[in-house]
């Protein structure tokens, strides 16, 4: 999804404003985000030896099998090899949490882990550590169907999300759904416009010069349309991302994507 656009862009932005939001990308359409890229920027992704989110996923391994917190244990002390035990395991997030009943992304899973079982602070959003975990445990989903599971009670907070997705926000008064679903291949600018699916996070984007989340890259968004962002682990986040698995169903995950 697209950051704040350039000021020679805004009047295309307003331009694509004035048209209501159409139906949804038909399956046989669907493009990954890396679709869209150029072609050296594909050839980084596609190479682990030049992707840089490999880095973060290093990282990640090494945490993993670190001893941490009160109960001095690490997340392999639970769970063994991530390679078996994490296979398919990002994939299927958010999910429902039962103690909280509501959903949870994948950085939330880890964090509560971390607070229940190793009896440790939680990651601050967007810390290093965390990316690198979550990096690290997507990386096992690569190659994997986006698979959101099939659980009844994740469906109003799914719902909200595609409200969310499809209302108009910020002095632009744009929609989410208008820019990736009803322009997607156009651009903004010099800047082609995928179709935001969101199976390759967490990314390593060139803009930023290191890799963020998928929250990240909605608050990028909406600071683009001039709205106000949620804050790191909204709800309302977590419910956009919910129905941003769920539009991606079926895509093979990418983690760690490269973006320009």
């Amino acid at each position: 999804m697209k950051s704040a656009a350039p000021v020679g862009a805004l009047a295309l932005i307003a331009a694509l404003g004035a048209f209501a939001a159409l139906a949804q990308i038909a399956e046989a359409d669907r493009k990954s985000g890396s679709a869209f890229m150029s072609a050296q920027t594909q050839q980084m992704q596609h190479d682990d030896g030049t992707n840089p989110g490999m880095l973060s996923a290093l990282d990640g391994e090494s945490l993993w099998k670190t001893k941490t917190g009160g109960a001095d244990k690490s997340c392999a002390d639970c769970h063994g090899e991530a390679q078996t035990s994490m296979k398919g395991v990002a994939a299927r997030f958010p999910a429902f949490n039962e103690a909280s009943q509501t959903p949870i992304d994948l950085q939330g899973r880890i964090n509560l882990c971390r607070q229940d079982q190793q009896k440790d602070t939680p990651l601050a959003p967007e810390s290093r550590d965390l990316l690198a975990l979550s990096t690290f445990i997507g990386l096992q989903s690569r190659g994997m169907p986006t698979a959101p599971p099939d659980d009844q009670r994740l469906t109003p907070f799914r719902e909200r999300g595609r409200a969310l997705w499809s209302q108009r926000m910020g002095q632009l008064n744009f929609s989410c759904a208008q820019c990736h679903e009803d322009n997607w291949g156009k651009h903004l600018g010099s800047a082609p416009i995928p179709q935001a699916h969101a199976n390759a996070y967490p990314i390593y984007r060139l803009e930023w010069q290191g890799m963020g989340s998928l929250q990240r890259r909605l608050r990028n968004c909406m600071s683009g349309v001039r709205a106000q962002a949620f804050p790191y682990g909204a709800q309302e986040f977590i419910e956009l991302e919910l129905y941003l698995a769920q539009r991606a169903r079926g895509m093979p995950v990418e983690t760690p994507g490269v973006r320009p």
